[in-house]
């Protein structure tokens, strides 16, 4: 060939040609056995001497490169053609005829052929021919022709190219790229020892397909291991062909590499399977090893008396790191584990592996054991798909862990670990557990739909749960119980089959900044003497409560944002004692908190607002201390305590409700001291059916009823209150109730300061009841209808009479101006002196008034405001 060149390519050729058949494409290279070597040894004829001379083919020249008119001036006249000459002269050159098919060959040889011709070669042949010209370079670089050789070489259906680090992928050639991935990985694995199966066997038969290359092959694992060893090759690369290998366990102790080596998905066909001892093992001096793209297997026989309670599929031992990449991992064995990695210093790398389908744990991680395990497959285990025991720290991230017949995670006995990223669903028992003091920390996991709960930390049990989501599990999202004291941060828990956050049996915990929503029982259930810490923590929109604190729960809640549940707000009962502290507490469609069935604590600087029902309720025997809270807003009452509640309600704003502010009633006996009750849109306290109670120092000012309202056997005692600006009495007693009041001072309301009902004998000390408007008097001295100042939403006290001539009940009341003017005349009846509207003046009787103007829609007068609604709120554990 012309190059301008002396060091001419030369190529070694059998005497013998053969033609490959259609059917050994893959095969041709090694039917033909060509290598190119430089310089030429003895007995070689040049790459050129083949194609051009040596082989004289009968080729169709194209003209020279000299065009023709120039030819016919400038050249000679050739010599006879015994001898060819070179003519030159002084303005032109020419082609030698000797060099003629070189140069065809070189610039002229359609690429097609060229193709057709290195399909022959194998790969150093390749290699040499490219370095002769910048056109064979890149024919010879040409993509099908290495992927030819490389798969029949390596078998994979892609290239395998190295990763930083221990770590290899397969990477998908692309049309018009630059490098040739073929060739850069077949470069890369070309120093490898292959292991096939029956190798021997298959050479004797067939000799000739491993004839031309420097490859060494072995019949077993062991056996090219032992041969690195021996050859003290540096970091040996092991490539294991397709084929099951069961012959010999195997244990590795220096930083060997190990890769399947097959097509399609290469874990399939490369199998490394024992009955008895773990199938693989790296302990110290592993350090960087790898073993990638094969499945192991520990498969013992049922018959087996050998105990394999420490057989594995995979174990790693202290002192070493290896990393184990792309492969599948399956254990029958009923003990043990499909991959155990213990001891200190055992620090591996598992990446892409699939642990599924053991008959016991997947991976365990024990006894001070490290380890990094990332995008593993972990699925459909008989018992956890991760032990993390005895001081054990593995880092474990994007796993994907689930369908497991047991716990997803489970760390215990002093287990640590760090998690993250991690989707953990559907497991029969908890996503995660925690156990006798394990320790870990779990971060932006996905933990879901297990079939009971979430996370489980027990048997003191701590751990750091940060920004997971947590939803849809049969049971709580999060379980903590028996002294245990997680950390509980930035969480978004929602969707539960029942709770949101369950602490129970004498657990703790703090339970911060999380987003609880939408779970079918309380966002967070406080139990059995337990005593977490609840704070900054948005709890909304609950099929059920809010939260709930039961059987002697204790706590401290506060600044947490508590809205729009079905149930109540807060529920707190059974001898239990929560702080709540500066929460929000707002929006339910029933109470906002709601003490019941000697339900204790502290309700302090909270606001407590829009709630469908009351504000706070206070019941059997619940004696709570309300102190420093906003309550307003409520569609219900502000703060309401009946059957037998008591509590401490002081310092308290109690404004903007739209019945009474407090309700006291049904022998309930609270102390109300030092509160602000203003602007309500119905009395400010109402008292009956046997309330008692102490009001002291309160302001109680600017309400559209009575300031205090007591009746129906009611007795409180009142003392150095301020009662002022109503828009109705100051304080009206009805209904044989009574009452003891000392120093207080009553100002400034429409109706009056006191107003008493029949046969009412209030005990009188020291109050002073100054510059009330008395509108009734003046309404009654005008000779107006008492309707006037009143309408149908407000009843002021004062005698009311019943016609008999216009059959009214008992239920009806007729002022006097009414029966003076409208009903003269009549059989009338003086009933009594008490709270009522004019039914006359608001046009309900038959005969029309005549002291009033247009009627209203009303029916019957109330006697009392309106009675709250009372929760019952189901009592669900």
């Amino acid at each position: 060939m012309y190059s301008g060149s002396a060091r001419a390519t030369r190529i070694r050729v059998r005497s013998r040609r053969r033609t490959p058949s259609a059917h050994s494409a893959p095969a041709s290279a090694q039917n033909l056995s060509l290598s190119l070597v430089t310089p030429l040894e003895e007995g070689q004829i040049s790459f050129d001497e083949i194609v051009g001379v040596g082989h004289r083919y009968d080729l169709r020249r194209k003209s020279s490169p000299v065009s023709s008119s120039s030819e016919s001036s400038n050249f000679c006249t050739p010599t006879p053609p015994k001898r060819t000459k070179r003519i030159r002269s002084s303005n032109c050159s020419s082609v030698s005829e000797e060099f003629a098919g070189g140069y065809y060959l070189q610039n002229e040889l359609p690429d097609e052929v060229l193709l057709k011709i290195f399909s022959y070669l194998l790969e150093f042949d390749l290699s040499n021919v490219a370095q002769t010209s910048k056109r064979l370079n890149t024919v010879a670089n040409d993509n099908e022709l290495w992927k030819r050789l490389y798969q029949s070489v390596y078998e994979y259906d892609f290239p395998l190219i190295s990763e930083e680090g221990c770590s290899f992928k397969f990477v998908q050639p692309r049309s018009g790229e630059g490098e040739n991935l073929w060739k850069k990985s077949f470069k890369m694995l070309y120093r490898a020892l292959h292991v096939r199966v029956n190798y021997a066997a298959e050479q004797d038969l067939h000799p000739q397909r491993y004839i031309g290359r420097n490859i060494k092959y072995f019949d077993s694992v062991s056996a090219a291991y032992f041969f690195a060893e021996e050859s003290n090759a540096e970091n040996p690369l092991i490539l294991i062909h397709s084929g099951t290998y069961s012959r010999k366990f195997l244990v590795f102790d220096t930083p060997v590499t190990l890769i399947g080596a097959g097509p399609g998905n290469v874990s399939d066909h490369v199998i490394i399977e024992r009955q008895s001892e773990s199938a693989v093992t790296f302990c110290e001096g592993a350090k960087d090893a790898y073993l990638g793209y094969v499945t192991l297997r520990f498969s013992p026989s049922i018959g087996s008396s050998v105990p394999h309670h420490r057989h594995y599929a995979l174990e790693i031992t202290s002192n070493c790191s290896p990393t184990i990449d792309h492969c599948v991992i399956r254990s029958s064995s009923v003990v043990g584990a499909a991959v155990c990695v213990s001891g200190a210093g055992a620090d591996p790398h598992v990446k892409r592996c699939d642990i599924s389908d053991c008959e016991n744990v997947g991976l365990y991680i024990t006894d001070y054991a490290q380890g990094t395990y990332e995008d593993c497959e972990i699925s459909r285990n008989a018992l956890a798909g991760v032990w993390v025991k005895n001081h054990a720290n593995p880092i474990m991230r994007g796993n994907h862990i689930h369908h497991g017949r047991d716990v997803g995670i489970f760390t215990f006995d002093n287990g640590i670990g760090y998690f993250e990223n991690n989707e953990i669903h559907d497991n029969r028992i908890a996503g995660f557990e925690v156990k006798a003091g394990a320790n870990p920390t779990v971060i932006k996991c996905h933990i879901h739909h297990g079939q009971t709960g979430g996370i489980y930390v027990h048997e003191n049990g701590r751990g750091q749960f940060l920004e997971n989501k947590i939803h849809s599990n049969n049971f709580a999202g999060i379980w903590v119980t028996s002294n245990s004291d997680p950390t509980i941060r930035k969480n978004e828990i929602f969707n539960g089959h029942q709770g949101g956050v369950y602490i129970f049996g004498e657990g703790r915990g703090l339970i911060e900044f999380n987003d609880i929503y939408g779970n079918a029982l309380a966002g967070i259930q406080i139990r059995s003497s337990s005593n977490p810490v609840v704070r900054h923590n948005k709890i909304h929109h609950g099929q059920h409560g809010g939260i709930y604190v039961h059987e002697k729960g204790q706590g401290l809640i506060e600044e947490n944002e508590v809205y729009s549940n079905t149930l109540a707000g807060v529920w707190i009962t059974t001898g239990s004692s929560p702080i709540l502290r500066k929460n929000r507490i707002h929006s339910g469609k029933q109470v906002g908190v709601y003490f019941y069935d000697n339900g204790h604590g502290t309700l302090e600087d909270n606001d407590i607002f829009n709630h469908l029902y009351s504000g706070v309720q206070i019941r059997t025997g619940s004696n709570p201390v309300i102190r420093r809270n906003k309550i307003w807003g409520g569609q219900n009452g502000g703060i309401l305590v009946y059957n037998g509640g008591l509590g401490m309600i002081e310092h308290n704003e109690i404004f903007d409700n739209a019945m009474a502010g407090v309700w006291i009633k049904t022998d309930s006996n609270p102390k109300l001291k030092h509160n602000k009750i203003h602007d309500g849109r119905d009395g400010g306290v109402c008292i009956f059916n046997g309330g008692r109670g102490i009001l002291e120092l309160n302001d109680i000012f600017r309400n559209t009823q009575a300031g205090v309202l007591i009746s129906n056997q009611s007795n409180p005692t009142l003392r150095n209150n301020r009662i002022f600006d109503g828009q109705a009495a100051g304080i009206e007693i009805t209904n044989n109730a009574t009452a003891t009041l000392e120093g207080n001072k009553i100002f400034n309301n429409k109706f009056g300061g006191l107003c008493l009902a029949s046969g009412v004998n209030p005990i009188l000390k020291g109050n002073k009841m100054y510059n009330n408007l008395n509108m009734v008097e003046k309404v009654v001295s005008n000779g107006q209808c008492l309707y006037k100042i009143s309408s149908y939403t407000s009843f002021p006290m004062h005698d009311f009479y019943r016609c008999q001539t216009c059959n009214t009940t008992d239920r009806n009341a007729i002022c006097i101006n009414c029966i003076k003017t409208c009903h003269a005349g009549h059989q009338v009846e003086f009933i009594r002196h008490d709270r009522f509207f004019c039914d006359c003046g608001a046009g309900t009787l038959n005969n029309s008034c005549q002291l009033q103007g247009e009627p209203t829609q009303d029916t019957d007068t109330l006697y009392d405001s309106a009675a709250p609604m009372e929760s019952h709120t189901l009592m669900v554990n």
